[in-house]
């Protein structure tokens, strides 16, 4: 049987979130090994989900006593 993964077993390799790419002084994103092929993606490539930021949760709605009355 296969394993989940962290954040799912379809994740798109995406440079921000791997292992070698750092953040300069100006906040771009760049690769410890150069800049990556035509599809965005180098064969160095490895997941790190620490650098995963979570998406912000909706704000909550405020219910009255009103909303619940028949």
């Amino acid at each position: 049987m296969l394993k989940k993964k962290l954040f799912g077993n379809t994740i798109e390799p995406n440079c921000d979130y791997c292992r070698y790419n750092v953040k300069n002084s100006g906040g771009n994103s760049i690769c410890r090994y150069g800049s990556p092929s035509v599809e965005n993606v180098c064969g160095r490539y490895v997941y790190d989900p620490l650098k995963r930021e979570p998406k912000t949760l909706p704000d909550i709605p405020r219910f009255t006593a009103d909303d619940f009355k028949l």
